[in-house]
């Protein structure tokens, strides 16, 4: 299993002023974070661990294979900055699932029966 400090380490994070209503606050105030992890340069994962993640993950990533990430829900900054290392992990934690390998049923007698 992969250590969350250890790979919170590896982020990179950016500020950047969110879209949308707010007033004249929102035109002075980077609230929105931009989290960014290149998944070839991280030290924490295995060769098997980035390639399951790349496999599983390929919609989200960049040509580059970094996975990138956007959270403008809060006003607060530091607040953002939680949801999306939260929701980092996750994403993180489910691209390392491995699924079973599915086991064909056994055809009931009554269906082969009916096909001939």
């Amino acid at each position: 299993m992969i250590d969350d400090a250890q790979l919170i380490l590896e982020l990179s994070f950016k500020a950047v002023r969110s879209s949308g209503a707010g007033g004249q606050h929102v035109n002075k105030v980077a609230s929105k974070v931009e989290l960014s992890f290149n998944i070839l340069d991280s030290v924490v994962l295995n060769a098997e661990q980035k390639e399951r993640l790349i496999t599983n993950l390929q919609p989200r990533l960049t040509k580059n294979q970094v996975l990138l990430l956007q959270c403008g829900e809060s006003r607060s900054q530091h607040k953002n900055k939680e949801l999306v290392i939260s929701r980092f992990l996750h994403i993180i934690k489910e691209g390392l699932k491995v699924s079973k390998p599915r086991k064909p049923t056994k055809i009931p007698k009554s269906a082969m029966k009916k096909t001939s």
